[in-house]
């Protein structure tokens, strides 16, 4: 997929070249090892994906282990003129939100113009697995993502509580208040729904 035609052209083109430095940094790596896959979550992938919600970072995990280059952050100019800086979040972590454990088979390429596939291939969490990532924590944001989606026609209530549910069964730990958060997030959804789009 491409980026969404309202996301902003200069968000994507700053998060397009936060890859190519990235990608520029493989440029001695080894052929067998290439393509990296690079797993975009949070709200970069929210705006790639809706043109909504502009995030100053980037969440991402890659297909291996990864020795990024240090420059990951571009200064831009929004539309309005505006300063406006997006970065590469190195603290990201995968591990302690919801995750289904096919999110990443099931992500989706991102097409970015310039970017050569075949030594970094972007791809973007599917909207149901961006909605599921956002249950862990399930912050003021992270409703409204929910809510984006499904009013954007991107997420259906109760393909998010099949999906959470499963994605559930492989944790450990507190999954009281994890299910009441599943609850939660479907509710909001089911809400959104019936709003209409």
């Amino acid at each position: 997929m491409r980026p969404d035609p309202a996301a902003r052209k200069e968000y994507v083109d700053a998060f397009r070249e936060v890859v190519l430095r990235i990608s520029r940094s493989l440029s001695d790596a080894p052929q067998r090892g290439l393509p990296v896959r690079m797993y975009v979550a949070g709200g970069a992938a929210m705006h790639l994906i809706t043109g909504e919600r502009v995030s100053e970072d980037i969440d991402a995990v890659f297909s291996r282990r990864m020795a990024l280059p240090e420059n990951l952050e571009v200064a831009y100019r929004d539309a309005d003129g505006a300063a406006r800086l997006l970065y590469f979040d190195r603290q990201y972590n995968d591990t302690l939100g919801l995750l289904h454990e096919d999110a990443y088979e099931d992500s989706v390429p991102l097409v970015l113009d310039g970017v050569d596939k075949r030594v970094i291939d972007v791809r973007l969490l599917s909207s149901l697995d961006l909605a599921v990532s956002k249950i862990g924590r399930l912050s003021d944001q992270d409703r409204d993502d929910i809510a984006l989606l499904v009013r954007r026609g991107r997420l259906r209530p109760a393909k998010l509580r099949k999906r959470a549910e499963e994605a559930a069964a492989g944790y450990v730990g507190d999954l009281e208040r994890l299910r009441n958060s599943i609850d939660i997030a479907v509710r909001i959804a089911e809400d959104a729904a019936r709003r209409g789009h």
